[in-house]
């Protein structure tokens, strides 16, 4: 029967009245998983992986499930299956292959969707035997009985049945043999906790499976109580045949025979739609069914899709017969009204539970209180909000509802670790770890365990290796997670990371290659692997796997990051553009963290472009006030180029932040002294140092050479000398303490000699370590006498001690050359000193 656009209109715009506040609701429960976290969603990953991959973005072939893909686009796939297939009988019953061919794609892409998608296959059958070729029951045993006792041929309709058949059997057969292949004939790995029933012996596990088909169906005739999660305990299971309930599910199959009875008996248009209705409510449910394999719920909502397609066909028939009769027309208008409105306002009602993850568990929860995972999602939700005491709250409700679910008590010791109460965190982490099938010695542990409950072992080594006496015990927990699950990626990367702390690289080295061996695409993991390499001093191999990071994923930040700073640190000019480029991707990623702009700035002071180095720098500091790298070197960067004076405001806030700060002390006295001529403000910068550092030999000399320019000999001379103690082997200290003792040799000539200040030589980088906390690492700074000019110098004044020393000894002429050479030497030392100085 052809639909009208008036028709199509006024359904659309139902719909769009029904949904139209949907629009405002997040991403909530799955989608999270489906959506978000999604990495097959990331444009970079390969097409191919929806192939490899299930609806979460894990491998199939590891944690694969029943629920598969969206239910919405497998019941498009489906309906369109089905329609194709409807067009397959040609005249005089002749086969068009045109629509098989495209029903057989349609099948398998409603499968690849959901695996219920299938079942439209056993509909094709159904459709052609009972609609298309016209039989019943009764006919078609009559034709059967006829064909086997000889008294006919098979007839051509029939013939024609068997092909279509034989064609669409064997292209289903292929279809799941791919598919099981796909999976690895992995069967999903469910705990009690999400289908009860399925774990419950004989007859309970039968009355239970069997009383859920009239919940289901009550669901889909009345569905005033729903329920976004119907696992753990929301539906009690069925333990005795005295049950009440059991009433329910003997009425639901009288019911359900009557119905089938009727429709496969009958010639007729009335059977053929209840029997198509039928069909379209039973097959594609068997998947959930629990008939011949558990699945990971009680009750789905969602696994109602189509089977609500057959219950709406079979409502739809049933008010068409009733509109019919004269009597009860406008009594079934009447009805039909009140069914679509009273629905569309629950629709309306219902979206509004979608609204967030919370609001969605809260409405749960008036369902059913004795469903400790929905107590576990509120708490979830609360927990995302970073509303830890709230979330507890949930959790412990949790753990009273169902005592043994390992989940709950993880959630409890999480939330303690959040509120830092790690005591109690432990407890809980040891409740769950006690509540998880023991392994017995000598024994193979062969007991299925659900990924996500051997986090217990994760989570608590994680807690107690804080404690540096317990690195031992928490690698045994990451050991004996792998030992229940060898194929548990997770453990062996926390156990490289703990080993790593445990100084024992090559050990981590192995846990990462063997995690390595689960997934080679994890880009994290070649991550990991380089920080170990870095370890071992391994340069080469560690900026390979961090490329083999930035493969997988061109966009790991942290692989940008100490890429960069690994190409830096090697000193090779012709890897800098590309460290360049790679901090540039970085900052582009976090545009707020400092330390990118930082190592921009250091990569261009090692290409010695001063300009661009002071805009980076300048950068990094106004994101990260106090920055203590980036303030030392931007002042030594002024003091390199010239413009030392405006080192000094720069200087000052470094100090500010960090009054101890040796570096920037002598860089900011070598500055007073050289440029300023501020000889106390130098002095009280050295003084500070001396003071906080005794030892230290490079603040003790410039105090020196301060005294001396203050023209105190022979306070200079002992500074040097207590300074000659700490360094005895420096070359230069000694040369400036023969300086000064000749200096007080001759002071009776009245002169001042000065010393010239010290220099601070360019500091090459302010780097940091990759893989460390972004702290400060300057270069150290050097001190000289300005060498070359010193040796002249001190060549000079030992000729004056010479001269004087034999002076009583000459004759009067010799003695006045004595004196002509000794103020020439003089001269020539003041020359030097004005050269020094500058001026």
């Amino acid at each position: 029967m052809a639909v009208s656009l008036k028709e199509i209109g006024l359904i659309v715009g139902v719909v769009i009245a029904c949904y139209w506040n949907s629009l405002f609701c997040g991403f909530v429960f799955d989608d999270v998983s489906a959506i978000l976290d999604n990495k097959d969603l990331h444009p970079s990953t390969p097409l191919k992986n929806l192939f490899h991959n299930d609806f979460w973005g894990t491998p199939m072939s590891e944690v694969t499930g029943v629920v598969g893909r969206a239910e919405l686009l497998s019941s498009i796939f489906f309906l369109t299956a089905f329609l194709s297939y409807t067009k397959s009988k040609g005249p005089n019953n002749t086969i068009v292959w045109t629509p098989i061919a495209l029903t057989v794609v349609l099948v398998a892409a409603a499968t690849l969707c959901k695996e219920q998608g299938v079942t439209v296959v056993g509909i094709c059958c159904v459709y052609e035997v009972f609609i298309a070729q016209g039989y019943t029951l009764p006919l078609l045993f009559t034709t059967a009985m006829q064909i086997l006792r000889g008294k006919g041929s098979i007839p051509f309709s029939l013939l024609q049945i068997l092909l279509k058949l034989i064609v669409l059997m064997f292209s289903t057969l292929l279809l799941v043999v791919i598919r099981v292949q796909v999976i690895q004939s992995q069967l999903p790995v469910f705990t009690r906790f999400d289908n009860p029933a399925a774990v419950s012996p004989t007859p309970t596990r039968q009355l239970t499976f069997n009383y859920l088909l009239p919940v289901n169906a009550w669901l889909l005739f009345n569905p005033s109580e729903l329920c976004c999660d119907w696992t753990m305990g929301t539906i009690p299971l069925i333990e005795s045949f005295l049950d009440i309930r059991n009433l329910a599910t003997f009425i639901f199959f009288c019911f359900l025979g009557s119905l089938l009875v009727f429709s496969v008996r009958y010639p007729g248009h009335s059977s053929k739609t209840v029997l198509m209705a039928l069909c379209l409510m039973a097959l594609p449910f068997i998947p959930a069914s629990n008939l011949f394999f558990p699945v990971g719920f009680v009750v789905a909502e969602r696994v109602l899709y189509v089977p609500s397609m057959g219950f709406c066909i079979l409502v739809a028939h049933g008010w068409r017969k009733l509109s019919k009769r004269h009597v009860l027309k406008k009594l079934s208008w009447v009805c039909l009204s009140i069914v679509v409105i009273t629905h569309a306002l629950k629709t309306l009602h219902r979206n509004w539970d979608w609204e967030s993850e919370y609001t969605l568990f809260m409405s749960a929860l008036k369902v059913n209180k004795n469903n400790a995972k929905l107590w576990n999602n509120v708490g979830h939700a609360l927990e995302n909000e970073k509303n830890f005491e709230r979330a507890l709250k949930y959790f412990l409700q949790a753990t009273h509802v169902q005592p043994d679910d390992i989940g709950a008590h993880m959630n409890v010791g999480r939330t303690y670790k959040n509120l830092n109460r790690t005591k109690e965190a432990e407890e809980s982490y040891m409740i769950a770890k006690s509540l998880m099938p023991q392994i017995i010695p000598g024994k193979k542990y062969a007991a299925r365990i659900a990924p996500n409950h051997l986090n217990v072992y994760i989570n608590l080594a994680n807690l107690i290796r804080a404690n540096e006496s317990r690195l031992e015990e928490a690698d045994q927990l990451y050991r004996q997670a792998i030992s229940m699950r060898p194929d548990f990626k997770q453990a062996y990367i926390s156990r490289g990371e703990l080993l790593l702390k445990m100084n024992k690289p090559l050990k981590a080295k192995e846990s990462y290659l063997r995690a390595l061996d689960l997934d080679r695409s994890n880009a994290d993991l070649w991550y990991n692997l380089a920080i170990v390499n870095i370890e071992l001093k391994e340069s080469t191999e560690a900026l390979r796997n961090f490329d083999r990071a930035l493969k997988m994923n061109p966009n790991h930040k942290l692989a940008l990051f100490n890429s960069a700073l690994l190409m830096q640190e090697s000193g090779e000019a012709k890897v800098r553009p590309e460290a360049k480029k790679r901090l540039l991707n970085y900052i582009n990623q976090e545009p707020h963290d400092a330390n990118g702009y930082f190592n921009l700035g250091m990569l261009a002071m090692d290409d010695k472009k001063g300009s661009e180095a002071e805009m980076w720098m300048k950068k990094a500091i106004k994101l990260q006030a106090g920055f203590r790298s980036a303030l030392f070197n931007l002042a030594l960067l002024y003091s390199q180029s010239s413009k030392e004076l405006m080192a000094l405001p720069v200087l000052d806030e470094l100090l500010r932040y960090y009054p101890d700060h040796i570096k920037g002390l002598i860089l900011k006295g070598d500055i007073l002294m050289n440029q300023k001529r501020d000889i106390l403000g130098a002095k009280e910068c050295f003084e500070k140092i001396v003071e906080m550092d005794p030892n230290n030999v490079q603040g003790k000399h410039n105090l020196c050479v301060v005294y001396f320019e203050e023209g105190d000999l022979l306070k200079a001379e002992k500074c040097l000398l207590e300074t000659l103690d700490l360094a005895p082997h420096e070359e230069y200290i000694h040369r400036h303490l023969n300086i000064v003792r000749v200096k007080i040799s001759s002071a009776g000539g009245g002169e001042r000699l000065f010393l010239p200040p010290t220099g601070t030589t360019r500091v090459e980088g302010g780097k940091k370590p990759p893989f460390e906390n972004l702290e400060e690492s300057e270069h150290k700074s050097t001190q000289t006498m300005k060498n070359d000019n010193n040796e002249s110098r001190s060549k000079s004044n030992m000729q004056l001690e010479e001269n004087t020393d034999k002076e009583n000894k000459k004759t009067t002429k010799e003695i006045s050359d004595i004196e002509k050479k000794r103020v020439a030497a003089l001269k020539r030392l003041e020359e030097i000193e004005r050269i020094l100085n500058g001026e």
